[in-house]
Parts: C-alpha cells; sequence; structure tokens
C-alpha cells in the first residue's frame, strides 16, 4: 500500500483525508505521489480551481498560456490522479464539492487543472476571447480547398525526395524546386492524410486552432458549472 497525506494545516475533517495510490497502476508512484503533492498545494494556495479542456493542445499554446499566467498554475498529468487527489466522491473529496471538480476532469477528451487567484471575471473572460491557429493534423477535416500552383516553391533543392514522397510533383529546375503542375493538396471537408498535414504545414498553411474552455469552476467550497 502507498499513502500520501493531506498537510496537518488543514482544520476540517475533509481536508485530513487521506488519498489513496493503491487505486491507479504500480509502475510510475513517484510521478502519481508528485502528482497528488502538487494539485494538494495549489489547492491551498490559490483561491479558484478551474477544469479546461485542452483538445487539440499545441506545446506552443501551452507555452503561451503560461507565459501569460506566469502567478498561475496549469497541471497535467493522469486525470485518475488529480481526481483522486481531490476526491472523485463526496466520501473522498477533500473539500466541499470537489467531487464535482473531479467528475469534469475525467469527462472524455483532454483535460488539465487551471489554479488562480485572479477574479473569475478575468478568467472567464481572456479564455472567451483566447485562439491560437495551429497547423492541421491528420483525421482532421480540411477547412477550405488549397492548390498548390505551378511554378517555383520556396524549399531548399535537398528536400525534394522527401517532397515526393508526400505526393508533390516537384522537380528540381536551375536550382529551384518546381511544382511540375497545378497540384490540389485538399479538398474542403476532406479528412486530410498525414501527407496532406505535413504539406500545409511545410506551406506554413494553418487549418487549425487550440482554443481551451472553462468546463468549471470550484472556489471555497462552491462549485459552478461554466458550459453553456
Amino acid at each position: 500500500f502507498f499513502f500520501v497525506s493531506r498537510s496537518a494545516r488543514m482544520p476540517s475533517s475533509k481536508r485530513n483525508k487521506t488519498v489513496s495510490l493503491t487505486k491507479t497502476k504500480k509502475n510510475g508512484r513517484a510521478g502519481k505521489e508528485a502528482l497528488v503533492v502538487t494539485v494538494g498545494e495549489c489547492l491551498e494556495k490559490y483561491s479558484h480551481v478551474y477544469v479546461l479542456s485542452m483538445d487539440n493542445m499545441r506545446s506552443s499554446g501551452l507555452k503561451d498560456l503560461r507565459g501569460q499566467f506566469k502567478d498561475d498554475r496549469f497541471v497535467f498529468g493522469k486525470q485518475n490522479v488529480m481526481a483522486l487527489a481531490l476526491g472523485r466522491t463526496p466520501e473522498e473529496e477533500t473539500q466541499e464539492n470537489l467531487a464535482k471538480v473531479s467528475a469534469e476532469l475525467m469527462a472524455p477528451g483532454s483535460t488539465a487543472l487551471y489554479f488562480s487567484s485572479r477574479p473569475q471575471k478575468d478568467v472567464v473572460s481572456f479564455f472567451k476571447n483566447y485562439k491560437e491557429e495551429e497547423f492541421a493534423r491528420s483525421g482532421q477535416a480540411a477547412e477550405r480547398d488549397v492548390i498548390l500552383a505551378q511554378g517555383g516553391l520556396e524549399f531548399q533543392h535537398t528536400m525534394v525526395d522527401a517532397l515526393r514522397k508526400l505526393g508533390l510533383p516537384v522537380m528540381l529546375k536551375n536550382g529551384t524546386v518546381t511544382c511540375e503542375r497545378e497540384h490540389q493538396v485538399c479538398k474542403k471537408g476532406e479528412l486530410l492524410t498525414p501527407e496532406m498535414a505535413q504539406i500545409l504545414k511545410l506551406t506554413g498553411i494553418k487549418m487549425g486552432s487550440f482554443k481551451p474552455e472553462l468546463k468549471c469552476v470550484w472556489t471555497k467550497g462552491s462549485y459552478s458549472s461554466l458550459v453553456k
């Protein structure tokens, strides 16, 4: 058995809850322990905890968010471990209504915990308007038609073979990578193949977006859904 206890500074009975990591797989216990400790420390330090939907997350978007909220904390990790740290049921929860936060955290999709002491209205306003354009991934539907015109392309001559493997009709002409004929990369609504997605990335065409959405907020025992 492996246990991580809450801080002795917590006065209420719920805050004296013991979180058992035996409910998770045995491997990676050190990382799970650290995650539980981090969640507990953040609950004490910050006044608000939010669940963020982080689908289509990229490292660049996350870096941007952390840069804009340097005083706050974004916590990622195994959802079941974070849920255990909060408490998955009213009996397990370390503070009132945290089990409701765990339920949102465990919903399908990629989610994270965001801890902050900023005014809630400021946080809600920011995420309502925040959107980071990203390159599309394979399997995503193309947002529009993309056609490469016949003629020179801005690629290094050493990329000719790689571009051909992606399906582009290119050749090296007078030291310039040249598209031999007009080539349709994708059609609107078509599901992108890995090759299509890579061509779009190489040509600098963005069709994806990273838009984290607030699912709920908890503060001082009070829970509120933020899903409209």
